[in-house]
């Protein structure tokens, strides 16, 4: 079976020979059989789990580049009406271990009734979106630039 056993971030390489379109939960695994967008299957075979972003590409262990999509989920884009109304809405966000992905003046979260609920009743302008979900990843992720 062919396997994928690195990742070379966006900007590392410089052409794909297929694609793989993932959500976000499949976009952060270490060891899973998996199939391109043109049909190819292989496992994934990481030495430990990686957050795939958008961009990225696995590598197969003969050369061969697939890059990896996004695939849109249906989310609650929220607005705040100022930056530290906005800040208050991820505090309480995160105060209930939400993941939520933050772009400029708003945050992106997966769709959940109760959280809507919860944040329209702080002021929030909640609207459902269906895109790509790319959360932090927190402080011990692996991902941060610095080690302690």
């Amino acid at each position: 079976m062919i396997m994928a056993e690195a990742v070379a971030r966006r900007g590392e390489w410089t052409k794909a020979d297929d694609t793989i379109t993932l959500d976000e939960t499949a976009r952060h695994r270490r060891r899973m059989a998996m199939v391109t967008d043109g049909g190819i299957a292989f496992l994934l075979n990481l030495p430990e789990a990686v957050r795939l972003r958008d961009g990225d590409a696995l590598v197969f262990d003969d050369g061969r580049f697939v890059e990896v999509k996004a695939k849109p989920e249906p989310l609650y884009e929220v607005k705040g009406h100022d930056t530290a109304h906005l800040l208050r809405l991820a505090w309480h966000l995160g105060n209930r271990h939400q993941a939520a992905a933050i772009e400029g003046r708003r945050l992106f979260i997966r769709r959940d009734p109760v959280l809507k609920t919860m944040l329209e009743g702080l002021g929030a302008r909640v609207l459902e979106v269906d895109a790509a979900f790319d959360p932090e990843g927190g402080a011990y992720d692996g991902e941060a630039e610095h080690s302690h």
